[in-house]
């Protein structure tokens, strides 16, 4: 009658979907919460809920789901997207460093997720 390790890290895995949709939407609303009645007196919500927030919500979402890569690509599109819509022109230094890091951290993320694709089986 006793669950195994693979049962035990399948039942996991199948779980921690929903725990972090969860806490994402919880993290969501309490944001929505705080930025509608403006409690920290940052302006109007359209300000800074926008499509690239958005974005970059969801590739966090990914991330806290173990999906490092395409979290992080998302997470990146986002920035550029949010940057390229703060400045009029995106600084030099940003510019030559952005997606060079970009790559190295998808790059990191494959290493990383090979490491918890061996644990899971």
């Amino acid at each position: 009658m006793g669950y195994s390790n693979k049962d035990y890290l399948k039942r996991s895995k199948e779980r921690n979907p929903q725990i972090s949709f969860g806490i994402f939407l919880i993290v969501l609303g309490l944001a929505l919460l705080v930025a509608t009645n403006d409690m920290l007196h940052l302006g109007s919500v359209k300000e800074y809920f926008t499509w690239q927030t958005v974005m970059i919500f969801i590739g966090v979402l990914l991330l806290l789901n173990l999906n490092f890569i395409p979290g992080l690509l998302l997470i990146a599109r986002g920035l550029w997207f949010f940057l390229d819509d703060y400045f009029e022109e995106i600084p030099a230094f940003i510019k030559t460093f952005f997606w060079p890091s970009v790559i190295i951290l998808t790059g990191l993320s494959f290493i990383i997720s090979s490491f918890f694709k061996r644990k899971s089986k």
